[in-house]
């Protein structure tokens, strides 16, 4: 058996409730297209595959450790369900979805590549229908944080989807044991960004790059009242006095922080200096 990697960020998960649960949340239809990131040795994909037999749906699982992706390969030989890729899925997932319909993303992430997957699934412009993942459960409170507590990363994601904690995970679940405990994360990406062709337009684009490039601003320093962060963003052509009267019009008061604003009221004040 192939040992876990530290460097990797290896710990995997063995309690085979918390497992039937991501399954379960992915809302498995027929003819679905599972991506799966980092399916080590096969503890999810296992039950994935068994419920994909049954509807008709094909798994992607793509694995960075060359170890695991061979014995995976090995495992799943003979299930034409299922595909093994040996690869970063940070640099595979966006090539292996983009030409694909009914996609949904699950994996137990290392701890240390959360931020950056997230990233990377928020620029796609073609969004997964459904993301299902375990992550740490610190970095999960912080994605689905409401006001008094928003931030930079609840701002991020939850701009092009709706997150939704959906389970626990003690650090006790996992082998070898992680320092700190996980949770399910559900993440259920708007209209605006589907794979709906519809639903997806050039202003879309714009707006969303216009969108992180002010939150960036406005996050900076979350400790000023957020009437000083953003009279520092570079499309503002407005007195302080303008500025305090828009916020007004918004329900925001002129000491609110930045984590007192909901995610509605950020996106519409990016609006505001596009």
């Amino acid at each position: 058996m192939t040992y876990a990697k530290k460097h990797l960020g290896q710990h995997f998960l063995k309690n085979k409730a918390k497992l039937r649960k991501i399954v379960d949340a992915l809302e498995l239809k027929r003819g679905d297209v599972v991506v799966e990131i980092g399916p080590g040795r096969g503890a999810l994909t296992f039950p994935l595959a068994e419920k994909c037999k049954e509807l008709d749906c094909k798994i992607i699982a793509i694995e960075k450790d060359k170890e695991l992706a061979s014995e995976l390969k090995e495992k799943f030989k003979d299930n034409k369900n299922v595909e093994i890729i040996e690869g970063d899925a940070l640099k595979e997932i966006k090539s292996q979805i983009s030409n694909l319909k009914n996609v949904k993303i699950v994996g137990n992430i290392p701890y240390y590549i959360t931020g950056y997957l997230f990233r990377i699934i928020g620029e796609l412009e073609r969004k997964p229908f459904l993301i299902v993942l375990l992550i740490q459960k610190e970095v999960a409170e912080r994605v689905c944080a409401k006001p008094p507590k928003m931030n930079l990363l609840a701002a991020s994601v939850q701009f092009w989807a709706e997150p939704k904690i959906i389970g626990y995970v003690s650090r006790k679940d996992f082998s070898p044991a992680p320092k700190v405990d996980s949770a399910i994360i559900k993440l259920s990406p708007k209209c605006s960004f589907s794979h709906s062709q519809e639903c997806w337009n050039e202003q879309n684009k714009q707006n969303a790059d216009n969108y992180y490039q002010f939150i960036k601003v406005l996050f900076r320093q979350p400790r000023k009242t957020a009437v000083n962060n953003i009279s520092k963003f570079k499309n503002l052509n407005m007195t302080k006095e303008k500025l305090v009267e828009k916020l007004a019009g918004l329900g925001i008061k002129e000491n609110a922080r930045p984590q007192d604003l909901s995610v509605e009221q950020i996106i519409a004040l990016s609006t505001l200096f596009s």
